[in-house]
């Protein structure tokens, strides 16, 4: 107390708060020493310092010093990070230097923003910092026995400073003091070391018992002497200790300030920080003193904080509130070793070039489809330094920097000093860069750009000239690893702990109550009612648990009016002694209460009392034969309705391991309420499992559940209906046995979750803290003078290894089988007993692992060995394979690990495909720290866009509450590894979100008619948004870079949401308010797979598929596709009937691509795209499938929206389906694809693309199955148990062949194309949305691409109808030459339009005038009208229902004069419909009238696919041929090209087969009869068996094709004759076989 030597007037102060003069004389001579020796240890430093640099005086030893032996510029960064959250720098108040260095505080400065650098000079002395060489790791416990350097003489510390340290300035360093290499960080909270200190030093302390320097005395611990800053400091805790929105708001301003985490450089004295409504007030500052001597079990090296009482004034010991608390500086081992383990991550990367780390890389998926060395691309590059692009044609195997080389020859003279790695390409529109050693054709960019058809425009970039504002730096991955900042950032539940003034004021009161009742002289029973009261705010504060020790002190009270005790006692004096005893173990019970709540709700602050004694002496789990028991005591905070509607409450305690129960479940006795301070459930009794503990595998579960019986209502009380009433679940929990290190010991506190909430024991949820009111369950498990550790055995080093042809054939074919079952869900009993006796067979079976393990009969620790040596002998599975190995089936720590080095083959852009389900799987690793979370932390570390993706899922699973807490260790440690300037973008990113998300959520709740005034003024905060940050990336993808938004509000009311921006190829992008999006993401995820499956199989099947975020429940974004239309607005340009039409999507297509080829290359797309959502939308079983869930771009590509229901879930009306078919393949897409309404040979082609399809995901199954699986935790309600998980399997079929599989889906597809609940479906829909169709969507012709007018066209003059022609594509049909002339054209024009087309107009102008329908009498003079025939030629439109053939040429003739009529009259109307943008529209050429301008088309020649072909010809069949064990099988597969009928009629054609010779006629097989087509499609197996190879070679085979006539002969079409002998039976072949009369068929 230099600072005020001489005034006295610090005696005032201390002296009111009750401490002695005596205490304070003691103080501060023992102060005035610690100064002389301070001044004379720095006097003799400074002087050795000039004669010669001397060792420091304290030696470190530096073999133990490897992890932080970091450079000079690593030790400048170190910062001090202790305090309330283990991270902020702000909040130590240990760090200390000599008063000659500090500048005089007699004037405050402001401090200076940022935490104080790591001192450079000697240690404080505060922390005695020790090296134990056995692990390196900092001790702060000096033995006095260590000798040989192990432990070094320690001087005193530094003098401390008389001020605050809140407001002292960064301290240079002293002369004299050791290198930066020689300081040891101190033993942070983040740093993991294997012994932990005894207890804190939290003030400055002065040590007796050890010799003092340069003859210096002995002194003794004697207690803290900086009064002031230690109380300074505690105040500036309790400012700061609550987590309020607008403190964390400013920490992360002042983060990305520069400043540290949580600084308060503004004046905060005397103004506390505003807190939420719900906090308590603050506490004022108290003072400490040493009282050590009235502590039993006192430990040295323990800071105590205990009032000083005033003398004579009570002779108890009962501390003042504060005193009892302090902040918690150190977490549990587990996340102490989790940050040590993202220390060594984030260090051990080597980065020779950090800007590189803030690119966002084009991902790359290398495929055949896109290598071919014969595919060519067109490539456009834009450089600054030319004027125009350069346009290349480059082959899709060419790597990037040959582009960039050829780009660098124009625009650089000599390349000589010309790097190619100095420059990237960059796609326009995208915030993304091409990889320079890749091929083009890898880049999903320029695939997609391939398969839309979309100019690929690339820019050349200069490396240096890229913004690197995403981008790591030393200083981010050298920096100290802390969460508790970066977790408190998040956006986390509300905070159930107490805060630590609150609590201190609860203890005051407490205090100030047992100070009246121990020195009250009567009215013992009110005095001891308010002490009981006290008691009561402190536990109901401590989350309303009353343990037994509590319940049973105060039962030793005086009876009160609040708690009545059986026994009366007698108040008399010699009592007093005894109720202070009483109140003793009160107050001891009570700080055992506030540790225990501490320790189970992660609190900020831990008690100053000593706890429980961390055990030196250890022993393995596999020696310990004891059995496993453990206390069942109470729950604690019971909803109080439970006591109306419940009784008999007991606990059913189980064991688990993956999904395997250990053994029978164990129940309490059944209880009732109890009533003491709360309402309690009391069974305090020992369960005893009959389980050894080395018997015990290490990831068991136990898993707790509450049941009780209902209470029957009134009058139903008989002893029948008692006898029938079943016990209703309650709650439950799960906990492991073994926690990070041992065996579970001590008082635990269980929440419990709902019984609503799923119950999967297997799943290693936390306990229910995250429901303010959850129920709590008080378990003590027995303690030890040891811990219990288990340590994993090694494998054997031997396993067994056999050929599995070896096996019998019974054996081999059971076990084939068994493999096909493809997931574990589905083994029986039997099959895990046949596989696991097999085990050493069934390495060749490389997928069958994740069977074989779970089939283990068990993993306790004598098992290990074997199961392990096995894991290790397996053959290296693809990483497909091991994600089966990551469900919560498995969670054994080897195999886990196991899984994680197989998947770790993964590249960058498959990692993105699985990565939804790693981050689930995540819930089943038993711990913090994992391989899987290593991997993931990693690859994240390594590529933005990953960092990206892993970001945004795991801030989604911060919804789930089972497992929020670690879903925040995982997003704080990724946050912590990215790097600053990533942390701000996303810190953007969330901004934008939450904007939008709160727009879009306003629109959607107001009406229609208010929707636009709304978004326009809830547009003003977005303005500002990006006016303050420039620009923000999107959480679809980080190369998606936006600067402002274009809103447009949908005029749907069953799907509000805002739409915004145009990116590449015009894509917006929608943010939906109110609905979950993770169905659709984890669907759209399926279909990419999918097609990723297809394409590396060489079958692309140009599926389109959207991007798609899950933002937080109930919101999202999701990318809109350009050029793209439901199916619904396409068919209702036929009219709300047109669903029941086959041309609209072919007219809407032809509209879209007038040109051949054009619409040759768009039917093609469709018919791609199309049976790639028939496979894919089965498989998942895709429900509500009307016609506004799918669209169909002018390209031709067919995709599907809106996944609300799958896997089977089918939209209901009452008791019906909705989706009634398969799938959706209805007649309209047929018409399409057979170009007309007649199957054609294209339709083959469909059927084979959708049967190829099918069977190339099927050999997939287990990849889906795992996928899937891993996905049954993630809280999807239409993904929630294995009967899901069943509809795929069944879809799969994976134990069908190919040929029987070809033949499945192709009944699927005659099913759904027969199917008339899907066009009715379609039509209902239609019906439904009418109300919502404005009216110009009906008056825009379908068959025009755009609208004309009469000045944009030309007024016309004359219309006239020359002729009619016969057309034949793409129906056979009459099409009319219309002559139009228009003023001041020279030529005339002509136009090709049919009566459909005709009769469409009509239809359009009736509806915009609807007067016509008044008209009685065409005018006879055109120029006089009146209102009442204003469209008086309606009467005259010819009728379209004739009487015989409507497509004939009489008739086609007749209707010619008709409509001459007509559009005379049309073209001589009023004004307003002459002039009208219908008519002009309508005349108007279209592209199809300027490609056949004059000249009548010609019939096409046909091949098979649009028309009948001419001439006599027998058509051809597709069969497969196959002999397999002894069978031969015969695919009939297609027939085309078969004559017409005598009659004219299409046949009704059949294939019937003969093994000839065959005298008797029994080798007779057919198929079954398709009706009325020439082209008929059968994919049926007819098998002979039995058949002998030989026997087979000498066969011919006779195959007919005839027509069913009913009752007359059946009609031959053509016959083949196939001799098996020229085939080679070893192979299936496949080929089409000509038709004839008595023809001999040859591949």
């Amino acid at each position: 107390m230099s600072s005020t030597q001489g005034n006295g007037e610090h005696w005032k102060s201390l002296e009111s708060v009750g401490i002695s003069r005596t205490e304070l004389a003691m103080a501060e001579a023992l102060q005035m020493e610690y100064d002389a020796l301070s001044r004379l240890r720095h006097h003799r430093e400074a002087s050795e310092a000039k004669r010669s640099a001397e060792p420091s005086l304290i030696g470190w030893d530096e073999a133990a010093l490897d992890f932080y032996s970091k450079p000079a510029a690593r030790r400048t960064d170190l910062k001090l990070l202790r305090g309330l959250s283990g991270s902020d720098p702000t909040l130590n108040y240990n760090s200390t230097s000599s008063p000659e260095e500090l500048p005089n505080h007699s004037t405050s400065q402001d401090p200076q923003p940022g935490p104080d650098p790591w001192p450079k000079g000697s240690l404080s002395g505060d922390y005695l910092y020790i090296l134990d060489g056995s692990d390196g790791g900092p001790s702060l416990s000096p033995e006095p026995g260590d000798v040989d350097g192990s432990c070094k003489k320690l001087s005193p510390p530094p003098l401390p400073p008389r001020v605050s340290i809140w407001d002292a300035p960064p301290l240079p360093p002293r002369k004299g003091s050791p290198s930066p290499s020689k300081i040891c960080q101190p033993n942070d909270i983040n740093t993991f070391s294997l012994e932990q200190p005894p207890g804190k030093l939290l003030g400055h302390q002065v040590l007796e018992g050890e010799e003092l320097p340069h003859g210096g005395g002995q002194g003794h611990l004697l207690g803290s002497v900086d009064y002031d800053g230690i109380n300074d400091a505690i105040t500036r805790l309790n400012l700061k200790s609550t987590y309020d929105a607008e403190i964390l708001w400013d920490a992360t301003r002042g983060w990305k300030e520069g400043r540290g985490p949580l600084d308060f450089s503004k004046d905060t004295s005397g103004k506390p920080v505003a807190r939420s409504k719900t906090m308590p007030p603050q506490v004022p500052p108290r003072t400490y003193a040493s009282r050590y001597a009235n502590r039993k079990n006192a430990t040295p090296g323990k800071n105590r904080r205990i009032s000083a009482a005033p003398v004579g004034t009570r002779t108890h010991t009962v501390a003042n509130g504060h005193e009892l608390f302090e902040v918690s500086e150190e977490r549990d081992e587990e996340v102490a070793a989790f940050c040590h383990m993202l220390d060594v991550l984030r260090t051990g990367s080597e980065i020779q070039d950090y800007s590189l780390t803030g690119y966002v890389w084009s991902t790359v998926t290398p495929s055949p489809e896109h290598l071919g060395d014969e595919v060519n691309l067109k490539v456009t590059v834009l450089c600054d330094s030319l004027r125009e692009p350069l346009t290349f044609t480059c082959n899709c195997s060419s790597t990037v920097d040959l582009l960039i080389y050829q780009t660098l020859c124009y625009t650089h003279d000599e390349l000589r000093d010309v790097d190619v790695g100095d420059f990237v390409l960059k796609p326009c529109g995208l915030e993304e860069f091409l990889q320079n050693k890749h091929a083009l054709g890898s880049h999903e960019y320029i695939q997609y750009c391939r398969k839309f058809d979309i100019n690929i425009r690339l820019q050349l970039m200069e490396r240096k000239a890229i913004r690197s504002d995403l981008a790591r730096t030393v200083n981010d991955d050298q920096s100290p690893s802390t969460l508790n900042y970066l977790i408190h950032l998040q956006e986390r539940p509300v905070k159930q702990t107490i805060s630590r003034q609150a609590l201190s004021l609860l203890f005051d009161t407490y205090h100030n109550e047992v100070d009246a009742f121990l020195l009250a002289d009567g009215d013992f029973p009110l005095k001891a009612d308010r002490v009981v009261q006290s008691v009561k705010a402190i536990c109901n504060a401590l989350a309303a648990v009353e343990t037994p020790e509590i319940t049973s002190a105060l039962n030793q009270l005086p009876p009160c009016p609040s708690r009545m005790q059986p026994k009366i006692q007698k108040c008399e004096r010699n009592v007093r002694k005894e109720l202070e005893k009483v109140v003793e173990a009160l107050t001891a019970a009570i700080l055992d209460l506030v540790e225990l709540y501490c320790n189970t709700f992660n609190a900020d602050f831990q008690t100053a009392v000593p706890g429980s004694r961390k055990h030196d002496l250890v022993q393995e789990a596999c020696h310990f034969s004891g059995a496993l028991a453990f206390t069942v005591y109470a729950t604690h905070r019971i909803p109080i309705t439970w006591a109306t509607s419940y009784e008999d409450f007991y606990l059913s305690c189980s064991l688990s391991h993956g999904d395997k129960e250990l053994c029978r479940p164990l129940q309490t006795r059944r209880a009732h309420f109890s009533k003491y301070l709360f309402h309690l459930i009391i069974w305090d009794q020992q369960i005893c499992f009959p389980v050894q503990v080395n018997r015990l595998p290490r990831e068991t579960l136990l898993c707790a559940t509450l049941y009780a019986l209902p209470i029957p209502p009134p009058g139903s009380s008989s002893e029948a209906n008692k006898q029938r009433r079943v016990p209703e679940a309650l709650g439950w929990v799960t906990t492991p046995l073994f926690n990070f290190r041992v065996l579970t010991c001590g008082r635990k506190l269980l929440g419990l979750w709902p019984a609503t909430q799923e119950n999967p024991s297997a799943r290693w949820s936390a306990p229910n803290f995250h429901q303010p009111d959850s129920v709590i369950l008080q378990i003590d498990f027995p303690t030890s003078a040891f811990d219990i550790k288990f340590t994993s055995p090694p494998g054997d080093k031997f396993s067994p290894r056999y050929e599995f042809g070896s096996l019998q054939e019974e054996d081999q074919r059971k076990l084939k089988d068994i493999t096909q079952k493809e997931s574990l869900y589905w083994l029986t009993d039997a099959d895990k007993k046949r596989l696991w006796e097999k085990r050493y067979f069934c390495h060749s079976e490389v997928s069958s692992l994740p069977l074989v393990l779970a089939s283990a009969p068990s993993w306790e620790w004598a098992c290990l060995p074997d199961i392990y040596a096995l894991l290790k002998q397996w053959t290296h599975m693809n990483h497909q394979d091991a994600l089966g190995l990551l469900h919560a089936t498995f969670p054994d720590q080897e195999v886990r690990r196991m899984a994680v080095q197989w998947i770790g083959s993964l590249s960058d852009a498959e990692l993105l495909d699985y990565l939804p389900q790693l981050v689930q799987a995540l819930k089943y690793e038993c711990y913090l720290d994992s391989p899987l979370v290593r991997f993931l932390l990693k690859r994240a570390i390594s590529d933005l866009r990953v960092t990206h993706y892993f970001f945004w899922l795991l801030k989604d699973s911060l919804k789930d509450s089972q497992f929020s807490i670690r879903y925040q260790y995982l997003l704080a440690a990724l946050l912590c590894c990215c790097g600053k300037g990533l942390r701000e973008e996303f810190n953007r990113q969330c901004w934008l979100v939450n904007t939008l998300a709160k727009l879009a959520q306003q629109v959607r709740e107001a009406p229609p008619s208010a929707r636009q005034g709304i978004l326009r003024t809830g547009l003003e905060e977005v303005k500002q948004f990006f006016a303050l940050n420039g620009s923000c990336r999107l959480p679809l993808s980080p190369s998606l870079l936006v600067k402002g938004i274009v809103p447009r509000v949908s005029g749907c009311s069953m799907w509000s949401f805002l739409e915004w921006g145009t990116l590449r190829g015009g894509e917006g992008l929608t943010a939906l308010c109110g609905d979950d999006l993770r169905q659709d993401m984890l669907t759209l995820q399926m279909i990419r797979i999918m097609s990723k499956i297809w394409v590396q199989e060489g079958l692309d099947m140009r599926m389109v598929i959207f991007r798609c975020f899950s933002t937080g429940r109930g919101r999202g974004m999701v990318e809109m596709i350009p050029n793209a239309e439901t199916l619904r607005k396409i068919q209702v340009e036929h009219g709300v009937t047109g669903s029941f039409k086959d041309r609209p999507l072919a007219d809407w297509l032809q509209k879209h691509n007038p040109g051949e080829h054009e619409y040759e290359k768009a039917v093609e797309n469709f018919i791609y795209s199309c049976a790639g959502c028939c496979v894919a939308t089965y498989v998942l079983g895709i429900c509500d499938r009307h016609n506004d869930n799918i669209m169909l771009k002018t390209t031709g590509h067919m995709f599907h929206i809106d996944f609300g229901r799958f896997l089977g879930h089918a939209q209901m009306f009452g008791n019906i389906k909705r989706d009634r078919a398969p799938f959706v393949f209805t007649s309209d897409m047929a018409y399409v694809i057979n170009g007309g309404d007649k199957p054609s040979s294209r339709f083959h082609d469909f059927v084979d693309l959708c049967c190829q399809a099918y069977n190339l995901i099927r050999k997939h199954t287990h990849l889906f199955l795992n996928l899937l699986g891993l996905m049954l935790s993630c809280g999807i309600p239409e993904l929630s148990d294995l009967e899901d998980l069943k509809y795929v399997y069944d879809a799969l079929r994976p134990q069908d062949t190919e040929a029987n599989a070809t033949t499945y889906f192709t009944r699927l597809i005659e099913s759904s194309l027969g199917s008339v609940a899907t066009k009715l479906n379609f039509f209902i829909h239609n019906l439904a949305q009418m109300k919502f169709t404005g009216s110009d969507d009906r008056l825009t012709l379908s068959f025009a691409p755009r609208t004309h007018t009469l000045k944009s066209s030309g007024r016309i003059s004359d219309v006239f109808l020359c002729r009619h022609e016969k057309i034949f594509h793409p129906n056979k049909g009459y099409i009319y030459v219309v002559k139009v002339m228009r003023e001041n054209a020279i030529e005339a024009t002509y136009i090709q339009r049919t009566f459909e087309e005709f009769q469409e107009l009509h239809n359009k102008l009736r509806l915009l005038f609807p007067s016509s329908f008044l008209a009685g009498e065409m005018s006879t003079k055109p120029h006089i009208h009146s209102p009442s025939s204003i469209l008086s030629p309606a009467c005259l439109f010819p009728s379209r229902f004739v009487i015989g053939r409507s497509r004939g040429e009489a008739v086609a003739e007749r209707r010619r004069e008709e409509l001459n009529g007509y559009i005379w009259h049309l073209i001589h109307a009023a004004p307003e419909v002459a002039e009208c943008d219908l008519v002009y529209t309508f005349f108007h050429p279209l592209p199809r009238d300027e490609k056949a301008a004059g000249t009548s088309p010609a019939p096409k020649s046909s091949d098979g696919t649009w028309a009948r072909p001419v001439g006599k010809v027998g058509g051809e069949v597709k069969l497969s041929i196959s002999y397999k064990n002894n069978k031969l099988f015969i695919m009939v597969m297609h027939i085309r090209g078969l004559q017409l009928l005598q009659d004219g009629n299409d046949p009704d054609p059949y294939v019937k087969i003969y093994l000839l010779p065959d005298p008797q006629k029994t080798t007779k097989r057919k198929t079954k009869v398709a009706r009325k087509t020439c082209n008929p499609t059968y994919n049926e197996m007819l098998v002979y068996d039995g058949i002998p190879k030989g026997d087979v070679q000498q066969r011919e085979l006779q195959l007919s094709v005839l027509s069913e006539q009913g009752f007359w002969e059946n009609v031959l079409l053509g016959e083949v004759h196939i001799r098996l002998r020229e085939l080679d039976l070893a192979q299936e072949k496949t080929g089409w076989f000509a038709l004839g009369s008595r023809s001999h068929g040859t591949l």
